[in-house]
């Protein structure tokens, strides 16, 4: 982007503190996934799951990193999209910029739909499309009051999660630590050792696990554009970067570690809630109800900061393009927020209301939904390569917030994404959204070809 156009852009009111970016980065990582889907990664790898989680979220770390140094070199950007613009071309940058932000839109059409479906288990007779309305006015009024009210709602989202998290990790301690006795079994940290090997389902289904965990992951990123709305993004942004992905490693490690100490891994089932078996049998009766409503307030979370990311990356879109409809999106409130940009998002998420009842489009949505999440590795790995040719280039500061080893782990983290991505293929679970997800690749980057190769204003 030129420094005319960037000059012509009003920065979004910085209201966020650090508290509001920790817990946001926590909790806008840990999803239903960990709640609903452990099980399901459980089955597939063993206690070599805990490897997988290590290993991703060492790539993880240095995807954060990077974009970390990135911001720090210039927290005026609210998006990291916009450096993949500036340091590979407005050709690579066009084709990011608008597959993000429509990932984002479906990802937040997705967890509406969970959204209803969670609450309908209190409520089935009200029609999920009228929940789903519901809700969507409510988390865009949040959007549109002030960014420190969208910080303190996902501050207390986040900190359901914690706390079942850490209630949960507390139960499987004190049971171990008694000798409880479960009709599976005895508590014991033993469980998690007993009869270990690395590949207890097969190296095949070890490699599946990766995708299955990796996706566990996506929305890491968010915090980067959490932080460009704090205060002094400088000064914030190191302590985020930092301590997050080692705290998130120990709410995902913890809690699996818990789980197979309390249920022996060979009998977890993988069609249901690890969560929820765990609890019953420590005596919980509402057990079901209690990891309900932490999904609930998850995937609201979740899609709280779906209307956040991409109204801040729809805003920054419509600065990188010369189209006379994205005009309008620029536009600023009275309280320094992207008025227009959150209601539109708001708007395109909205429409999963009117999927949901048409049966007919159901499955193509999932399959949408399914195809957009592949492609979140493919902005990793172009973010990763602006970052490399940022160290190259005359804004390069040599004294900001540096990768560690970035000569090594830059490009193995690349190679880690592209290795994910290519797994998919091998599993017939995720093969159809992954050649969705290369024909989006194919098809959209020729349009995106046909643009020029730098932004002019």
């Amino acid at each position: 982007m030129t420094e005319a156009t960037e000059s012509t852009k009003q920065p979004p009111k910085r209201g966020l503190q650090n508290r509001h970016v920790q817990l946001i980065a926590i909790g806008g990582t840990i999803g239903t996934g960990l709640f609903m889907g452990a099980g399901h990664s459980i089955n597939f790898a063993g206690p070599s799951i805990l490897f997988v989680y290590l290993i991703i979220g060492l790539f993880m770390f240095v995807m954060m990193r990077a974009i970390g140094e990135l911001l720090y070199a210039d927290p005026s950007q609210h998006t990291f999209i916009t450096f993949i613009t500036r340091y590979i071309g407005n050709r690579a940058g066009f084709f990011a910029r608008w597959s993000y932000w429509l990932t984002i839109v479906f990802m937040g059409m997705a967890e509406l739909t969970a959204v209803a479906k969670y609450i309908q288990y209190w409520l089935p007779n009200v029609p999920g499309w009228l929940i789903q309305i519901l809700m969507l006015i409510i988390l865009t009024s949040i959007n549109l009051v002030a960014v420190a009210l969208y910080g303190e709602t996902e501050f207390w989202f986040a900190m359901i999660k914690i706390v079942a998290i850490l209630a949960l990790i507390m139960t499987g301690i004190i049971m171990a630590l008694t000798g409880f006795k479960t009709p599976v079994g005895d508590v014991s940290f033993g469980n998690v050792f007993d009869h270990f090997t690395l590949f207890p389902n097969g190296v095949g289904n070890f490699i599946n696990a990766f995708q299955m965990v990796m996706f566990a992951f996506v929305g890491m990123e968010f915090i980067g554009m959490t932080t460009a709305e704090t205060d002094n993004p400088r000064a914030v942004l190191p302590k985020a970067i930092n301590q997050i992905p080692w705290r998130i490693l120990f709410f995902y490690l913890g809690a699996l570690f818990i789980i197979m100490t309390i249920y022996p891994w060979q009998k977890i089932p993988a069609d249901q809630s690890p969560f929820v078996m765990v609890f019953q049998l420590a005596g919980v009766k509402w057990a079901a109800a209690l990891i309900n409503f932490v999904v609930l307030t998850s995937a609201a979370s979740a899609l709280n900061s779906v209307l956040f990311s991409a109204s801040r990356n729809f805003y920054a879109l419509a600065f990188q393009s010369k189209a006379k409809f994205l005009q309008p999106f620029r536009k600023m409130s009275r309280t320094k927020l992207p008025v227009n940009a959150v209601l539109f998002t708001a708007l395109m998420v909205g429409f999963s209301a009117i999927i949901s009842v048409i049966p007919a489009v159901t499955n193509a949505f999932s399959f949408v939904t399914s195809a957009s999440t592949d492609l979140f590795l493919m902005i990793y790995v172009l973010i990763l390569i602006a970052y490399l040719k940022y160290r190259k280039s005359d804004s390069y500061m040599a004294d900001g917030f540096l990768v560690i080893a970035p000569k090594t782990l830059v490009p193995a983290a690349i190679a880690f994404f592209v290795f994910v991505f290519i797994t998919l293929f091998f599993n017939p679970e995720s093969r159809v959204p992954a050649i969705g997800a290369t024909i989006w690749l194919v098809v959209f980057g020729l349009v995106a070809m046909r643009q020029p190769k730098t932004l002019t204003k």
